[in-house]
């Protein structure tokens, strides 16, 4: 076995891949190595400070004739032109005394200094891309595996939050007025005035055709059955999972990458508990408030537009939206918003929980999570008016 071998260098300008001015090469030879097939492990930085002891060291231990030296790169971090020309210089010899040289875990940087030097290097076969059926085949086993896993992490935090209802010391209170506050009421003045503008913009809509056969006094009851049954609940679970959804996943994951949940874990504290029960049952109990709100602004937003461009007067008005309007479009409403809170917050649970790397993944996994939320809440809002259409009318 080879023992380590530690050269100290100042990294050149042309290195891009490590900033470290007490970079360090180290060499060690693998435990499958034999004298008929050398396989050496480089790691650290290959630079004109470290090519001559390396050199030196790899040529007493060349294979034997017809036998075979590899070199493993794939921890090489950086290398720099007399790194390059010693490598190149031990292909050179390997084909002069009868032996090959396959250098393996090439990096882009390394591969683009032995193409300067115009000399093919035996480099292993390029790995064949796979097919349309095994990427096709791979995707819907991932897509499996993630369905299982956060089919788990619902049930888990479904049952938790039920059992938190019966058992009421188990569930932290604190945190989940915190979050409620967070989701809910300084989500007031946007989830108010987007949906204001929504009911505005429906009314006008709506009176733009209607005026044309003297039934512009329809306005009312189109822009009510609109907003309590489909853009109120819809919109409002839109702006909920770009703002909080988001927030729970950024939050989760950087618990994660600080390995937060690996020392509750540790301690014995459940993260189902602690952290998921409290932003599942806050989101669940503030969407049907904030939707309700949402119906009600969005109604105003037509009541205006009645008054002001329909010459309307207010009460013929709320009188006709009042008529139009029954108890079942308040609940498919409301139940909507509930499945939409829940699907949001385990969304973001979810995603958050899956990070693996540094803040960069935290990103990522935030943009996902809203991406998936929102696909989610159209999806459901299209099962949802069909049954609804088909079963109630």
């Amino acid at each position: 076995m080879l023992p380590p071998i530690l050269w100290g260098g100042h990294l050149r300008t042309e290195v891009q891949t490590s900033r470290d001015p007490h970079a360090t090469l180290t060499v060690t030879e693998a435990p499958h190595s034999t004298a008929r097939a050398r396989a050496l492990v480089l790691a650290g930085v290959l630079d004109a400070k470290g090519a001559g002891p390396f050199a030196t060291q790899v040529r007493k231990r060349l294979p034997v004739k017809d036998g075979k030296l590899l070199l493993d790169l794939t921890a090489l971090t950086a290398i720099d032109s007399a790194g390059t020309a010693t490598l190149v210089d031990l292909w050179r010899t390997g084909k002069t005394r009868g032996f090959s040289t396959e250098l393996q875990g090439v990096q882009p940087g390394v591969l683009q200094w032995l193409q300067e030097f115009r000399v093919t290097v035996d480099l292993p076969p390029p790995v064949a891309l796979p097919s349309f059926f095994e990427s096709f085949g791979d995707t819907i086993w991932s897509a499996i595996h993630a369905l299982g896993d956060f089919i788990v992490l619902a049930a888990d935090t479904t049952i938790g939050g039920i059992q938190s209802f019966f058992t009421p010391g188990r569930m932290r209170w604190s945190a989940y007025f915190r979050e409620a506050s967070l989701m809910g009421s300084q989500a007031f003045g946007i989830v108010g005035l987007i949906t204001f503008l929504i009911g505005l913009t429906l009314a006008f809509q709506s009176a733009y055709q209607l005026r044309q056969f003297g039934a512009a006094i329809y306005v009312a009851s189109l822009t009510a059955i609109s907003m309590v049954r489909e853009m109120g609940p819809l919109i409002t679970a839109i702006l909920v999972a770009g703002r909080s959804g988001s927030s729970i996943t950024s939050e989760v994951a950087t618990m994660k990458v600080g390995e937060e949940i690996d020392a509750m874990q540790v301690m014995g504290i459940p993260f189902v508990d602690f952290v998921a029960v409290p932003k599942v049952l806050a989101m669940v109990t503030m969407v049907p408030l904030l939707t309700m709100l949402a119906d009600l602004l969005g109604i105003l937003g037509g009541w205006i537009v009645g008054m002001v461009y329909l010459d309307i007067a207010p009460k013929p008005y709320l009188q006709k939206t009042i008529d139009a309007l029954v108890t079942k479009d308040l609940v498919t409403g409301l139940f909507k918003s509930v499945v939409f809170a829940w699907g949001i917050a385990l969304i973001g649970l979810y995603h958050g929980m899956g990070v693996r790397g540094g803040a960069q993944e935290v990103g990522k996994a935030t943009t996902a999570s809203v991406v998936s939320a929102i696909f989610f809440i159209i999806v459901a809002d299209s099962i949802f008016s069909i049954i609804f259409y088909v079963v109630m009318g």
